[in-house]
């Protein structure tokens, strides 16, 4: 059954920007970023434990579980969802009221739908859905990269995961599913692809990765938006043996037949394994004619701070105040009309970005590294 929530969020240019999980690991690093100019309205299922941090931003928490049919009311300035909507309550408030809305928490179907759901309401407002890695981060470089060379028929991403990082509970649930097939533009054909399929080595930072296939929204968003006709996210995890694991469990049809609930706390112990920090890193290479640009981006702060960093650049984009005029309707992040302006905010925020410096480490099908069955 599909509940009717009778939310009211109403639109107030000098209110707060609400947080959804404003309290969360990448919530908590948002309010943080914003606290020195914006004020935040933190919201979250057990406010008492958003207080401390309430103080600390000079924000303010507010209870707002998504279970709970109780309405939740506002006035709010702009709303960022950094955690899962599942029956896209919070993007269904936004868009109704008129108020600019940026989500950074869903998968590929989740997305889908969301997208479904936010055309259907005719929002006055922004509807920015940045779930892209890292809070649309891969997509804004992917974006500056095919600027420069007019064009994208092949985006490769891949991610090096830091196991010593901290993660929170939704980007557990995000990698959660590997199990589940999803579908990819290759060659300019659809398909389904595999998840920690179709490895290959990468160098990202310098150092060699072994990366394979996880599920990501920029693999269905890149061929409508830039027109790709090849669209690949890769992942592999800073400790080979990990990567080695999951791709052995894979190969034995782990992820599929222990998909139910029953298995799901074996699962997620498997994919997370909260540390005190680590740097985030990931490699774009984007191939137009021939020619191929490739970017690195590192986070020392982390892959919850390179989220947030992400999230407040989408911020900015449906406010307009990132020196364009904001978009009207359902946009994604690698629309920005000046890409390479929204990736110098990641500098600005300590995000170290090095362009066409790196080396696949094997040379192979298409540039960024040796392609093999897993």
């Amino acid at each position: 059954m599909i509940t009717e929530w009778h939310d009211e969020l109403r639109p107030d240019p000098s209110g707060p920007v609400l947080i959804t999980g404003g309290y969360g690991t990448v919530g908590a690093e948002i309010a943080r970023i914003l606290a020195v100019d914006t004020p935040t309205l933190l919201t979250g299922r057990n406010p008492g434990r958003g207080e401390a941090l309430a103080a600390e931003v000079g924000g303010e928490v507010r209870a707002w579980d998504l279970e709970d049919p109780s309405p939740f009311r506002a006035g709010v300035r702009a709303v960022i969802g950094s955690v899962n909507d599942p029956d896209d309550r919070v993007l269904a408030a936004a868009a109704s009221a008129g108020v600019p809305y940026v989500d950074i928490t869903r998968w590929t179907g989740r997305l889908q739908r969301a997208v479904t759901v936010a055309t259907l309401l005719r929002p006055a407002a922004p509807v920015l859905l940045s779930s892209a890695w890292m809070g649309g981060v891969s997509s804004l470089v992917a974006a500056a990269l095919a600027r420069e060379l007019g064009g994208a028929e092949q985006v490769e991403i891949a991610v090096r995961w830091d196991m010593a990082d901290r993660a929170g509970a939704d980007s557990v649930e995000f990698m959660d599913r590997l199990g589940v097939a999803f579908e990819v533009v290759d060659g300019g054909r659809r398909r389904l692809a595999s998840p920690m399929t179709e490895s290959r080595t990468v160098a990202i930072g310098g150092t060699p990765v072994r990366v394979a296939r996880i599920d990501t929204p920029e693999q269905f968003t890149l061929p409508l938006t830039l027109g790709t006709t090849t669209a690949a996210t890769r992942i592999g995890f800073s400790s080979p043996a990990a990567t080695r694991a999951l791709l052995a469990l894979r190969g034995t049809g782990f992820f599929r037949w222990a998909g139910g609930e029953r298995w799901a706390p074996a699962r997620r112990a498997l994919l997370h394994s909260p540390g005190d920090g680590g740097t985030a890193r990931l490699r774009v290479d984007v191939t137009h004619r021939g020619r191929t640009h490739t970017a690195t981006v590192a986070d020392p702060l982390g892959q919850h701070h390179l989220t947030a960093v992400g999230a407040v650049a989408g911020l900015r984009r449906v406010l307009g105040t990132d020196g364009s005029p904001a978009p009207r309707g359902v946009v994604f992040p690698e629309q920005h009309p000046d890409p390479a302006r929204a990736v110098e905010l990641l500098a600005a925020h300590g995000v170290a970005l090095s362009f066409g410096e790196e080396e696949a480490v094997a040379t192979g099908h298409g540039p960024a590294g040796t392609q093999a069955a897993a």
